[in-house]
């Protein structure tokens, strides 16, 4: 080769060049083999190794001698055989190591790519129809923090929900004038949920009205309750309130009382009874006996009742604001009860609610026993006293009538009208 020639080392260009065969039986060596390239013993190229290393070492030394200028040769050969694979191997060990350094991080990724979900829908109405404009709450509380998202649906009503984690989840859909929608569901790693089509109901209008009635309104109810009280199921009882707080009565509704008061049946019925018992006693004998005494008889005991009525139970009430009925006490003791009964003929209550003496019903006895003097005989007319005697009687027959509401009337009415709804 000619890279020897160039070292200085023509003995070794000659061995390698030389075109004669191969030997393989060993040979001593000859002056004449390193003139023909024989080198440690070899006989050209792939000779048998030799076998007498002391022979070895004195053709090394004659080799030396021949070509002094080989040893730079040989040492840079040998280091140029030593070094190359060094240097072609490390560059490949280290672009291997380099190499191999991305692929953990892009094994990395794929995996978490491959454990992301992601959660998506369609928002429809009842008839089928998209939903645009619809807002959708995600929620993942299954999370590290919990997950919380909105979305808002498109002009598709789609919707969607993406680079979720796995777990439980939980849609709200919500939209103007229809009913909220819920969904769950479970998200598993790397699942592309297709959520069912939302379907949005129209809500139902609901409107709250808070009614109030007026005072003549609940006034007006109860009174006509308070005209179905009736004794033993046909007396008429309508001046008494088992309301103990019940509406004041308008002057229209107390002139309306004292008129259905004063034309009910049993009333009239009533008046011809007691009539006839003053007939029978020939009481104010100057209305004489039969039909015309007992017409007479019957004639001023309505006028007595009819007027007292109008006067103590309408038009002076009207006037002083007062209510005419009777309020039942119900409670406490018997003695209590009784006081009250008793205070009640000359007591009531104002239309405000307070206790006042009964101006009305005291004058209007006084004012409906001095118009009798107009009617009676003349031979019972005297003057002051039977007006005050009318009078007293009438108070008397009050605190009776009251005793007999506050302890028997409620026992003995069949049928007590519920004033639950009437309450102010």
């Amino acid at each position: 080769m000619r890279i020897f020639h160039v070292f200085g080392c023509p003995g070794l260009a000659d061995y390698i060049e030389s075109p004669q065969p191969r030997l393989t039986q060993y040979q001593p060596p000859r002056a004449d083999d390193l003139d023909n390239g024989e080198i440690f013993g070899l006989r050209r190229w792939g000779a048998e190794p030799i076998a007498n290393r002391a022979y070895l070492d004195c053709e090394w030394g004659e080799l030396r001698r021949r070509t002094p200028a080989c040893g730079p040769v040989f040492a840079f050969l040998i280091f140029f055989a030593v070094a190359t694979p060094l240097c072609s191997q490390q560059p490949l060990s280290n672009l291997a190591s380099e190499a191999a350094l991305p692929a953990a991080p892009q094994s990395q990724v794929s995996a978490e790519q491959s454990s992301v979900g992601s959660i998506h829908g369609v928002v429809v109405d009842r008839d089928g129809t998209v939903c645009e404009g619809a807002r959708i709450s995600l929620a993942q509380t299954d999370s590290i923090p919990p997950s919380l998202r909105t979305a808002i649906s498109g002009s598709d009503g789609r919707f969607v929900f993406g680079d979720l984690t796995a777990g439980a989840f939980t849609l709200t859909v919500t939209s103007q004038g229809f009913a909220t929608q819920i969904i769950t569901g479970f998200l598993h790693p790397g699942e592309s949920y297709e959520a069912p089509p939302v379907a949005m109901l129209v809500t139902t209008a609901q409107s709250e009205v808070h009614v109030t009635a007026s005072q003549e309104e609940i006034g007006q109810e109860q009174l006509k309750e308070e005209e179905e009280q009736r004794i033993f199921g046909f007396i008429p009882n309508f001046y008494v309130s088992y309301v103990p707080n019940a509406s004041p009565l308008t002057s229209k509704q107390k002139f309306h009382l004292a008129w259905r008061t004063s034309i009910d049946p049993i009333t009239i019925l009533a008046t011809g009874f007691f009539a006839g018992i003053e007939q029978a006693d020939n009481q104010f004998s100057g209305y004489g006996q039969g039909s015309e005494g007992y017409a007479k008889r019957f004639a001023a005991n309505y006028a007595d009742n009819f007027i007292g009525t109008m006067l103590g139970n309408a038009l002076l009430p009207s006037l002083l604001k007062q209510d005419p009925r009777y309020f039942y006490k119900g409670t406490g003791t018997t003695r209590s009860r009784i006081l009250y009964a008793i205070a009640n003929s000359v007591m009531c209550k104002s239309d405000n609610g307070r206790w006042q003496p009964n101006y009305s019903g005291l004058l209007g006895g006084i004012a409906a026993g001095g118009i009798s003097n107009l009617y009676y005989p003349a031979a019972n007319r005297n003057g002051l006293s039977l007006t005050f005697e009318n009078f007293g009687i009438g108070i008397a027959e009050s605190a009776a009538q009251n005793l007999f509401q506050e302890f028997l009337v409620l026992k003995l009415t069949p049928k007590i009208p519920s004033y639950n709804s009437s309450k102010p």
